[in-house]
C-alpha cells in the first residue's frame, strides 16, 4: 500500500505523508517540510512507519517539496560554478523559501489538521537541502523555528562569512546537524571544506551564547557525502527537533481514550461488567502505550554528542559518546579521558565535568570520551566479556556463581586495535587533544582491560585508572604480562600513572587482588607511579560515583 500521496500545488509536486493515527483521531500535528521531494523519508518510509506506529517517535506530516533546479532554488546567492563548463549557481533561494512559507505551508495549513506555529514547523534537507534549510530559519524564522541540517553544504561560497556576520542564531531557533568526517576529503575545491566548515559553524554558535539545549551536532567518523548516511540521520533530526512534541501527544492519545471510555460506559449499562473487564485491559495497555511514549524524547546532556563505529577487525558497532568541552582548549590541547563501559559511566561524568569546569573557579576543561555498545542496558555482559578479555579455557577460569557457561571471550586485541587506531585518531582529528594527557578508565573486567592495555601497550595512553580490576582473569594472566609492559614503558624513556582503586565492601578476594597487585606494582616505581584507595563503605557498583571526582582531577593534573 503506498502510505503517501502526490500533490501539485500552483505547479510545484509535493510528496505528502500523514503518520498512522492522523486519520483514526480530531488531533493536529506539527510538520517537517523536506527538500528534494522528500527522499530522506521515502527512502526510509517503512522504518518511520513503524517508529510512529509504535510511539517511539513523535508523529509528524511529512512534505517533500520537489526543487526544479536545486542549484538555482537552494543557495543563497550567485556564484560561479565548481567545474569548468558548469552553469553558475543561481541563488534563487529567497524566493524559493518564501514561496515554502507562504504558498506550500499555508495549502497544507488550511487542507490538513496541523499545529501551524514556528515551533511545531521544521524544514530539513540534505547537502544543498540543509544549506537552504539554515537560510529558512535565517530568513523565516516567525514561519520555521526547527531547523535540520544533514550534511549541510556550509562549503558555499560566502556562507561561513554569513554565519559569523549574523552572529547568534534566531530567537527561538532550534537546529539539528549531522555531518560526515569524511566529507570533502578527497575534494579539491570548495567542498574539501564541508565538514570542517560544519563544525566550524557549530563551534561559533555556542561561542555566541546558542544554548546546547537548541542545537545539535551529529558526527558520523566514516560518513561520506551520500544519503545513506543523511537518510540514517533523519528519523534522529526528528526526535530532536520535536523533543517536546511527544509527551504533547501521549497526554491528547490519553484524553480522546478517556473520552471514549466515558462514552461507553454511560450507553452501555446493560454490558457495564464486560466492558469494565474490557476496560481494565484497555487501561493496562494505554498505561503500557503512554509509558512508551513518554520514552521518545530521550535524555539529552547538553553538550554532548554521539558517534556509531564500527570497528574495521571485527566489524562489531560501538556507541561512542562525547561531552565536549565547553570552553576554548589551553595551550597543548584538552587533557582526554577515555572511559570504557560508557552505557553505565558516560552520564555521570558528562554532568560532572559540565558542572565542575565552569567558570572562574572550576576545574580546567576536559574532553571525556565514552566507549559504550549499542543497547539501552548499563551494563552489556556478553560484548564486556567478549571486548574486554584475552581468551580463556573453561580450565583457566573459576565455576560462575550461577554454574552458567562463560561467554565469548578474547577479543581484547581486537578491542584494542580499534581503540588505537579508529577511534583515538577520529577524536584527534575532530578535536584539539593534547596527546601527552590521555586517560584511560575501567571497572572490572574493565580495568582488567585497562592494566592489560598499560602492561602491553603502554605508550597508547599517558595514565591509567583502574577501578575494582578483575586481576583474577585467566589465572592471573596479567602478572605474565607486567615484564612486556615494563620493558616497553623503559624504552619509552617515560614514566607512567596508575590509580588503582577498590571498594571496601567488595568480596574479600577482589579487596585482596587489588591489595596485591599495588604491592606488586610498587617494586616497579622507577617506570610506573601507583596509587592505590581502598573507598570505605562501597561495593563493586557503588563504588563508581565515589570515583568520579578524583577521576576528573586525574585527568587534569
Amino acid at each position: 500500500m503506498n502510505r503517501y500521496q502526490q500533490l501539485v500545488v500552483e505547479d510545484r509536486e509535493l510528496t505528502l505523508y500523514v503518520p498512522p493515527s492522523y486519520h483514526e483521531s480530531d488531533r493536529s500535528y506539527p510538520v517537517a517540510y523536506v527538500q528534494d521531494q522528500g527522499d530522506m523519508f521515502t527512502d526510509c518510509l517503512n522504518y518511520l512507519h513503524h517508529l510512529f506506529a509504535a510511539g517511539q517517535l513523535v508523529e509528524v506530516i511529512l512534505v517533500g517539496i520537489s526543487s526544479t533546479n536545486r542549484n538555482r532554488e537552494y543557495t543563497p546567492w550567485p556564484a560561479e560554478p565548481l567545474l569548468e563548463g558548469n552553469p553558475p549557481f543561481g541563488g534563487e533561494g529567497r524566493a524559493y523559501v518564501d514561496e515554502v512559507a507562504d504558498v506550500i505551508k499555508a495549502y497544507i495549513d488550511r487542507h490538513y489538521r496541523t499545529l501551524a506555529a514556528p515551533e511545531h514547523t521544521a524544514i530539513i534537507g540534505g547537502s544543498f537541502g540543509g544549506l537552504i534549510s539554515m537560510f529558512a530559519g535565517y530568513w523565516r524564522a516567525e514561519t520555521f523555528g526547527r531547523i535540520g541540517m544533514l550534511s549541510a553544504s556550509l562549503w558555499y561560497e560566502g556562507v561561513m562569512d554569513y554565519i559569523i556576520q549574523q552572529g547568534e542564531l534566531p530567537a527561538g531557533l532550534r537546529v539539528y546537524m549531522s555531518v560526515g568526517q569524511l566529507e570533502g576529503a578527497y575534494k579539491e575545491n570548495a567542498q574539501k571544506h564541508m565538514f570542517s566548515n560544519n563544525i566550524e559553524a557549530h563551534r561559533f554558535w555556542i561561542e555566541q551564547g546558542v544554548s546546547p539545549e537548541r542545537i545539535q551536532l551529529a558526527v558520523d567518523p566514516d560518513g561520506t557525502h551520500d544519503p545513506i548516511f543523511m537518510a540514517r540521520r533523519f528519523p534522529d533530526a526528528l526526535r530532536w527537533l520535536f523533543v517536546g512534541e511527544a509527551e504533547e501527544q501521549a497526554s491528547a492519545k490519553g484524553q480522546a481514550q478517556h473520552e471514549d471510555t466515558d462514552y461507553h460506559e454511560k450507553h452501555n449499562e446493560q454490558d457495564n461488567q464486560d466492558n469494565q473487564d474490557n476496560q481494565d485491559n484497555q487501561d493496562n495497555q494505554d498505561n503500557q502505550d503512554n509509558q512508551d511514549n513518554h520514552k521518545a524524547p530521550l535524555f539529552y546532556i547538553p553538550g554532548t554528542v554521539t558517534w556509531s563505529m564500527q570497528s574495521d577487525v571485527t566489524g562489531r558497532e560501538y556507541r561512542i559518546f562525547i561531552a565536549e568541552p565547553m570552553g576554548p582548549p589551553p595551550e597543548g590541547g584538552y587533557p582526554v579521558l577515555y572511559s570504557l563501559d560508557a552505557n553505565a559511566t558516560f552520564g555521570s561524568l558528562a554532568e560532572a565535568i559540565r558542572v565542575q569546569s565552569r567558570t572562574p573557579r572550576g576545574i580546567p576543561s576536559a574532553l571525556i570520551v565514552g566507549i559504550g555498545f549499542d543497547s539501552d542496558s548499563p551494563i552489556v555482559s556478553s560484548e564486556r566479556f567478549y571486548n574486554f578479555t584475552e581468551y580463556a579455557e573453561d580450565h583457566e577460569l573459576p565455576v560462575r556463581p550461577n554454574g552458567s557457561d562463560w561467554p565469548e571471550t578474547g577479543g581484547v586485541e581486537a578491542f584494542l586495535a580499534f581503540i588505537e587506531f579508529q577511534l583515538k585518531p577520529a577524536v584527534e582529528r575532530q578535536y584539539a587533544v593534547n596527546r601527552s594527557k590521555q586517560t584511560l578508565f575501567g571497572h572490572s573486567l574493565g580495568g582488567f582491560f585497562t592494566l592489560y592495555t598499560l602492561f602491553t601497550r603502554p605508550e597508547t595512553f599517558s595514565r591509567y585508572i583502574a577501578a575494582c580490576p578483575s586481576v583474577w582473569w585467566k589465572n592471573y594472566m596479567l602478572y605474565k604480562r607486567w615484564e612486556e609492559g615494563k620493558a616497553r614503558i623503559q624504552q619509552s624513556g617515560q614514566r607512567k600513572e596508575l590509580r588503582l582503586y577498590v571498594g571496601a565492601e567488595e568480596k574479600p578476594s577482589m579487596v585482596q587482588d587489588a591489595r596485591e597487585l599495588y604491592a606488586f606494582l610498587k617494586g616497579h616505581d622507577e617506570v610506573l607511579e601507583t596509587t592505590f584507595d581502598e573507598i570505605e563503605g562501597e561495593g563493586h557498583v557503588s563504588v563508581l560515583p565515589a570515583l568520579i571526582s578524583p577521576l576528573l582531577r586525574f585527568v587534569n593534573a
